[in-house]
């Protein structure tokens, strides 16, 4: 491998593959990372080259914070499992000075509101009963994605008793959070981070076994069996597209009706005056699938850890529990395929965090913050991400930040 540095960005080469660009000044990437992105360089369907987003770190099939723009094929696996997975954000009327002094029943109110954690909207987080699907979620589900669903599972059965209804309008475990955040004019934000829940996991999980399935049975040798893949014009690649874009949908309709849940709820909040929700809203994915002109073609542009950042184009960059997250406009650079990075992105891995952090570290850690400070919630504990002001100061060329959030409620599954 050779790797050059330009002001922006550095290029990797390996040989037999297309270039990999970089925006890691000054951000840690590992060597495991940078072999992936090597491999994913090295299918010949990549269009140009592969971009690597200043939170690129290791993950399943694909590194996680990278664009891979691709003319003829998909890889599911590159996609990955939480299908649409992405962030919400909504600017409200209220200032710091209208919170409560203790915020601890404002995030007891969220939490009641929206199911989090391994659980759905059929169960009752008061009594533990099982109950019906409430109305709001039933009727997004009977209007925008019941029939879709229907035609998908008649042709792939194994999707079909997947968690799709219930886990709609749920938050979810892991890095998947609310959060009330104020800005640096001291305006209060409401921010979440979810997807596609246990129905995209079917379905990503499903058509990944499927690719591999079909690279076994022609004989074709890959780096990673991870990087199996379906050609363009084949049943299952027309398949795997409808699937997807139906679980990107899914996603979205997902956070919004959360979000709707927790507006409501701080609405009913104690201590907290009448407000409202000005223009600003952003709902975008960061792990997904999209048809994309660059450079002269048509691409399938995969986005594994990545938000689109057309020019003007707004999107959310998080940071980790106790750290800053930004509200950012997109500058459109070609470069990186007009992309840039989808948090701060991981420092470590989780089973390495819990063995380096106690709870008392990531007490004092999130200090500032209404927050779970349990061991359950170790492995995000600020520490084992990178630092977001490094990571932002990467990809200058990719975004601009109009607003800087921090934290002061933040609830996790």
């Amino acid at each position: 491998m050779t790797t050059t540095t330009t002001t922006n960005y550095e290029v990797d080469n390996h040989e037999g593959a297309v270039p990999v660009k970089r925006w890691t000044h000054g951000v840690p990437i590992e060597d495991a990372a940078l072999r992936q992105l090597a491999n994913v360089a090295r299918l010949p369907f990549v269009h140009k080259w592969v971009a690597a987003m200043p939170d690129a770190h290791w993950g399943m099939g694909a590194t996680i914070g990278s664009v891979i723009p691709t003319k003829g094929a998909i890889v599911p696996a590159a996609v990955g499992v939480d299908l649409g997975c992405g962030m919400m954000a909504v600017e409200t009327s209220l200032r710091a000075e209208d919170l409560p002094d203790t915020l601890a029943p404002v995030r007891a109110a969220i939490e009641r509101a929206v199911p989090h954690g391994r659980s759905n909207n059929r169960r009752s987080r008061d009594s533990g009963a099982w109950g019906d699907i409430p109305d709001r979620v039933g009727k997004r589900w009977a209007t925008e994605l019941s029939a879709r669903f229907d035609v998908i599972v008649d042709k792939h059965p194994k999707i079909a008793d997947a968690n799709h209804v219930v886990h709609l309008g749920t938050l979810g475990t892991g890095n998947h959070f609310i959060e009330l955040c104020l800005d640096e004019r001291e305006k209060v934000w409401v921010m979440l981070h979810s997807g596609s829940r246990g129905v995209g996991n079917r379905i990503g999980s499903y058509f990944i076994r499927l690719a591999r399935e079909e690279i076994r049975r022609w004989f074709i040798n890959l780096p990673d069996e991870n990087l199996a893949y379906f050609p363009e014009g084949t049943d299952h690649f027309n398949d795997y597209v409808q699937a997807v874009g139906w679980a990107q949908d899914f996603a979205r309709i997902n956070r919004e009706l959360m979000m709707a849940a927790v507006l409501s709820a701080l609405e009913q909040a104690p201590g907290l005056r009448p407000f409202s929700t000005p223009s600003v809203a952003v709902n975008c994915h960061h792990n997904y699938v999209a048809r994309e002109h660059h450079y002269g073609a048509d691409v399938w542009v995969t986005r594994k850890g990545a938000v689109r950042a057309g020019e003007g184009e707004y999107g959310i960059i998080p940071g980790s529990m106790g750290a800053k997250s930004f509200i950012v406009r997109g500058k459109g650079n070609p470069e990186s395929f007009c992309s840039c990075s989808h948090g701060a992105g991981r420092a470590m891995s989780r089973t390495e965090a819990r063995k380096r952090f106690s709870v008392q570290d990531h007490a004092e850690a999130t200090k500032h913050v209404e927050c779970r400070k349990d061991e359950g919630v170790i492995d995000e504990t600020p520490a084992a991400y990178k630092p977001i002001e490094a990571v932002m100061a990467a990809q200058a060329d990719l975004v601009e930040i109009v607003h800087t959030l921090r934290q002061v409620v933040c609830v996790k599954g």
